[in-house]
């Protein structure tokens, strides 16, 4: 749930929902007020910005006003040009379409990145670092999704595999120790899943998750939270467009980040791996195989971070 929402379902008392409301109403001038000068114009005691902080979940308002605008920020931006559920219309043609849809996809890329947080990402690419088996949990469209993350995970020597339909609480259940469990769900609510996440962390398991912003029961479960998307609603809605894009951008970021990890072994292995089974012709010079030469292994004083 987002914060905005979570204050418009709130029970505050006649004062704090003066604040509130003047909160939800002048979001873009909340950036520069100070608390003094935010009670002083609603004619409240200072004392009634802890309370509402509280309310809400915090411990005080300083937090509350910062992940609120952060928020609210993120709301606002990008996505001016398109509308994520409903991207082109009825009187448009295949050419203005095939425009839309592009500006959809590039606003999605740019929606999620701004998403990504660095020791959330870092914290996931660790975990699967770690683990040696990866399970994948998710909807029937989740799993055909994130298959080719697995089919590219798997050439690299990391094994990851799929729940099967309605067996995820049991493979949770059975998974080996060393394992690790990926987590893909918009709402963060699917029952299911919430089930899997509680028998992962029970087994004491590394959970990472992806799903929307604000608060949800996966995010706060999981060890690791990467952000999806947020534009578009349950279903009204001409397809999930921007929610498959982005989890695959993050799946794709995932996969960068474990390969990189070990750059030089990884691509070395994909080239002679290729060398010797891909046997396909071609008669694009562009795709054309030439001489490759080993990629030399970084010294250890020279690994990027």
């Amino acid at each position: 749930m987002l914060i905005r929402e979570k204050m418009m379902n709130t029970s505050f008392s006649p004062a704090e929902q003066q604040l509130v409301n003047f909160v939800l109403s002048q979001t873009q001038r909340l950036s520069s007020m100070t608390v003094q000068q935010l009670a002083d114009e609603n004619f409240v005691h200072p004392s009634t910005l802890i309370r509402v902080a509280k309310k809400l979940g915090y411990s005080g308002w300083v937090q509350l006003k910062e992940d609120y605008l952060k928020e609210e920020d993120y709301l606002s931006g990008h996505f001016q040009e398109v509308d994520a559920n409903l991207p082109f219309s009825v009187t448009d043609g295949i050419m203005t379409i095939a425009k839309k849809m592009a500006a959809l996809e590039l606003s999605t890329i740019e929606d999620t990145l701004a998403l990504v947080d660095h020791d959330q990402l870092n914290t996931a690419k660790q975990l699967l670092l770690q683990a040696e088996h990866i399970k994948i949990f998710g909807s029937n469209a989740n799993r055909l999704i994130s298959q080719d993350f697995a089919l590219k995970m798997n050439r690299i020597g990391k094994m990851v595999t799929h729940n099967a339909s309605g067996e995820g609480s049991y493979e949770a259940y059975n998974l080996p120790d060393n394992s690790c469990g990926l987590l893909i769900s918009y709402t963060g609510e699917n029952t299911g899943l919430v089930q899997v996440a509680r028998i992962l962390k029970q087994r004491q398991i590394p959970v990472i998750v992806i799903t929307s912003i604000g608060e949800n029961t996966l995010a706060d479960i999981g060890d690791s939270c990467l952000r999806l998307t947020t534009r578009e609603r349950l279903y009204s809605k001409i397809g999930n467009f921007s929610i498959n894009k982005s989890v695959c951008y993050l799946l794709d970021l995932l996969y960068s980040c474990v390969f990189a990890d070990n750059y030089p072994h990884n691509l070395n292995h994909l080239i002679e791996m290729g060398e010797q089974i891909d046997k396909r012709k071609t008669s694009s010079a562009v795709m054309t195989e030439g001489p490759v030469e080993k990629v030399v292994q970084f010294k250890d004083s020279f690994r990027p971070n």
